[in-house]
């Protein structure tokens, strides 16, 4: 409301669970009488090596959340916006084509939502509009640090979060819902955001290898302290690189 809107009603729920779905799409109908849109944003990350996983419970509630989320709210919405020519919005994410270390099943589950979109964008034709957002990392608790770890747990660790991130650029989350909705104002079926981030499909593509060298490099060779913590400590760039909102954990 205090950007602005004139009426929001609040609903508590897990996107990993299909009756919550439901209750969300119906509670809103019933408020507003109609769906002109769903943003499917619900996600999670881990940040540790597949081999080094002690719970299996961290890669499935990671997928559960990242992709299954968006599967059934999709489900349970697509009646309502059949009926309104509505249009749904998904933040997929870069990680869908990068092999980024640390977040295997993450990456797996931003390519499976990329894959379903695609899709469903070819099954509903022009009935439904579908925009799928692809932004590098963004201002939010998981670049504060908060990721699952290999027991399944999820807490604040911003000595991992630097050697996870590293010397990338974080963008505002304001940069971020400006260029998604600015995307589904134009009707834009993908959203690269920030747009630079469309050079490394190119190397997805045509140089995949040089995708994997530079990634072992930054983040995997002597993991315990990567390159990628410590081109932080030398240079300071977070200060630089990462919003302020994200540079203390509390």
């Amino acid at each position: 409301m205090a950007k602005g809107a004139s009426d929001v009603k609040v609903i508590i729920g897990d996107v990993q669970k299909e009756n919550d779905c439901k209750r969300f799409v119906d509670e809103t109908v019933k408020k507003f009488g109609r769906l002109d849109h769903l943003v499917n944003n619900a996600g999670v990350a881990h940040s540790f090596f597949y081999t080094d996983t002690k719970d299996l419970r961290s890669l499935t509630s990671t997928f559960d959340t990242t992709f299954w989320g968006d599967v059934y709210m999709s489900y349970f919405a697509l009646p309502h916006l059949r009926r309104t020519s509505g249009k749904i919005l998904v933040i997929a994410s870069a990680a869908s084509w990068l092999p980024y270390p640390r977040q295997s099943i993450y990456n797996s589950a931003k390519s499976a939502t990329l894959a379903f979109f695609d899709t469903l964008r070819v099954e509903v034709g022009d009935a439904i509009g579908i925009t799928i957002v692809m932004p590098g990392w963004v201002e939010s608790e998981i670049t504060k640090g908060k990721v699952i770890h290999e027991d399944a747990a999820m807490w604040i660790d911003q000595t991992q979060r630097d050697i996870h991130v590293g010397p990338v650029p974080v963008i505002s989350v304001t940069e971020c819902a400006r260029a998604a909705v600015k995307g589904v104002i134009r009707g834009s079926h993908y959203v690269t955001v920030p747009f630079y981030y469309s050079i490394f499909l190119l190397y997805r593509v045509f140089a995949p290898e040089v995708l994997l060298w530079a990634f072992r490099l930054v983040f995997v060779i002597n993991p315990n302290k990567p390159s990628s913590k410590k081109i932080l400590e030398a240079t300071e760039a977070n200060k630089i690189l990462y919003p302020e909102s994200i540079q203390k954990s509390d």
